[in-house]
């Protein structure tokens, strides 16, 4: 679980005199993307931080019991048990982060959990998700809902066109009262970065989010036309950092949508080692939102084990 941010008041001057210089973020992002990934049993290693970092996730309209239960078991074991033992992590408790479902199937993923004897949070993405266009009091009964059915964390989406139009007040209002519904729940705040416009707007959202007691600021839905980049990453990791060095509050940060390749997942990872520091390589304060990720990091270990690739019924996924 990540660590509490207990919010602060909204800082509207602080919003207002922010500028991010693009050419300057375009560059460091070719410098991260340009980095030589680590080899061998360094890469296994990173390889499995990646997956203790994973929410899996199953956001599909044919979702039901049976394939939750399937996703639940798969965060439980994510990695075949005998390549663990391969690389002696067979008893380190290599499981994913959490479990990310719809409202509807959070009653499901917490009773598969729960019989299987694990204490994995179950996610929820509420608000009128991925659009947050429904009305306030819906989106607000639907996180209500979700932690009434046992989801641990939220990830709520932000109403893009009050940061769009500037309303940054009206945003952070809103978001405040998200917060308040989660109750105990901890709140990933989802911004959409691919419907922000700018690297200043997607900078000034973060911030609000934060001030609003958001405890991780997170890139995508996932069904936005543009998802989690890199360089919106850098804009977003810089946004925590001055938060934190402002307010002493740690964020977590998860970028979400596109992210299918081990190598995809070392960058991340490397990306947020430069820019945040070791504190944040946790799952309590970053986390990868993906569904086929997984697949492909047990290809990588399954390959540093054996010397070869895995056929894909080899390694079934949830």
């Amino acid at each position: 679980m990540s660590v509490r941010n207990r919010g602060t008041e909204l800082d509207l001057e602080w919003v207002s005199k922010v500028r991010v210089n693009t050419h300057a973020v375009l560059r460091r992002a070719q410098q991260v993307q340009g980095q030589k990934s680590p080899k061998k049993e360094w890469q296994a290693a990173w390889l499995l931080k990646a997956v203790t970092c994973i929410d899996l996730t199953t956001l599909a309209g044919d979702d039901t019991p049976s394939n939750v239960h399937r996703l639940c078991l798969k965060a439980i074991q994510p990695v075949r048990g005998d390549l663990l033992r391969a690389v002696d992590m067979h008893d380190k408790g290599v499981t994913t982060a959490a479990v990310c479902v719809y409202p509807s199937r959070v009653a499901d993923a917490v009773k598969s959990l729960k019989a299987a004897n694990s204490s994995l949070p179950v996610a929820s993405v509420a608000t009128g998700f991925p659009a947050g266009q429904t009305p306030l009091e819906t989106r607000l009964q639907e996180v209500r809902l979700a932690v009434a059915d046992g989801a641990a964390e939220i990830d709520i989406v932000i109403n893009r066109t009050l940061a769009i139009t500037g309303q940054w007040e009206a945003l952070y209002d809103e978001i405040r009262e998200f917060r308040e519904a989660c109750g105990d729940a901890h709140m990933k705040t989802i911004l959409a970065i691919g419907e922000l416009g700018t690297f200043t707007n997607v900078y000034k959202a973060s911030l609000v989010a934060m001030m609003a007691g958001s405890d991780f600021i997170k890139t995508s839905t996932g069904k936005e036309s543009v998802n989690a980049t890199y360089p919106v990453a850098i804009v977003m990791a810089r946004a925590i950092r001055d938060y934190f060095l402002r307010t002493g509050q740690k964020v977590g940060f998860k970028p979400a949508g596109g992210i299918r390749t081990a190598q995809e997942s070392l960058v991340w990872l490397a990306l947020i080692k430069e820019e945040l520091g070791n504190d944040w390589l946790s799952p309590v304060l970053f986390r990868l939102g993906a569904s086929s990720l997984l697949a492909d990091i047990e290809r990588q270990i399954y390959h540093h084990v054996t010397g070869q690739y895995a056929a894909y019924h080899e390694l079934p996924m949830a």
